[in-house]
């Protein structure tokens, strides 16, 4: 870069260089790296939109460019993302939550019709608590606990327990699943597992190869956890409580027959916002 390059130069040419290298929401990616990268708003870019920029902002612009066309996820980058309006620390210890997921905390809400009644919510597979936090969000009375089998993960987890004023009403256990609360029972249990067969993970886009194979690997078939979860959670609910889980868009079959096979009525398999099937729910008797 040998111009004078001001913001809105370095915007359009880093615009051009995601699309061509298959990058979708291109303009926005660029957007948010070059306000991390000059520690404003993305609405502080064009309030200085003819600004040139100095080498040392360009020199940090252009490692993370050169870190993003190289597979790394926006959210590592920035050290954090958004879900459910809620921010989020996020790094490579946990996956990135999806848009797909606010369909799983949409369904899980609408299974307490009292919102405001105290309940008891375990979220299983937390990762970075997205869910978790979520669910306490929307349902201000309940007690959340979260639990998550990577300490790392767990760290990042407690953070942003922390970093959204949740402490007292959101807990995160170490542990294998539903082992940090044997002999406890919920109202609602949500789970978003790994669900990528073992063999497709190799097949996966760069970006996504670079999350945490523990929060992508469901095994051979891809269907260990629903097995597990399906299994044993009418155990850890309350009669009549509730089961949410997420799951691969080519998966709402095998889930369903797990959830039937386990005793559970009512099961229900509901679309996400790209009309794929993304959450199955259930009752337990």
């Amino acid at each position: 870069m040998t111009q004078t390059w001001t913001t809105l130069a370095v915007l359009d040419w880093t615009t051009k260089r995601f699309a061509d290298h298959g990058i979708a929401g291109a303009r926005l990616e660029a957007q948010l790296l070059l306000a991390h990268a000059l520690q404003c708003t993305r609405t502080q870019l064009y309030m200085n939109f003819d600004q040139p920029l100095g080498e040392t902002e360009l020199a940090s612009y252009r490692e993370l460019i050169k870190r993003r066309l190289a597979g790394e996820p926006v959210a590592y980058l920035l050290g954090e993302h958004e879900f459910w309006g809620l921010p989020l620390t996020i790094d490579a210890s946990v996956l990135v939550p999806r848009p797909d997921s606010e369909t799983l905390v949409e369904v899980a809400r609408a299974h307490r019709a009292d919102r405001g009644a105290a309940c008891r919510v375990l979220d299983l597979c937390t990762g970075s608590g997205a869910i978790a936090l979520a669910l306490a969000k929307e349902l201000p009375a309940a007690q959340v606990i979260g639990t998550e089998l990577s300490p790392a993960a767990a760290a990042i987890a407690r953070a942003n327990v922390e970093r959204n004023g949740m402490v007292g009403r959101v807990e995160i256990r170490e542990g294998d699943l539903f082992a940090p609360v044997a002999g406890e029972r919920f109202d609602l249990i949500t789970a978003n597992p790994p669900y990528i067969a073992t063999a497709v993970i190799a097949t996966l886009a760069a970006e996504v190869k670079r999350e945490p194979v523990m929060a992508l690997d469901g095994g051979a078939d891809g269907l260990v956890f629903y097995d597990r979860i399906c299994g044993v959670a009418r155990d850890f609910l309350v009669p009549g409580g509730a089961l949410v889980v997420e799951h691969g868009f080519d998966q709402a079959a095998a889930v369903r027959a797990r959830f039937e096979a386990a005793g559970f009525h009512d099961v229900t398999v509901v679309n996400d916002l790209g009309k794929n099937p993304r959450v199955t729910h259930g009752l337990a008797r």
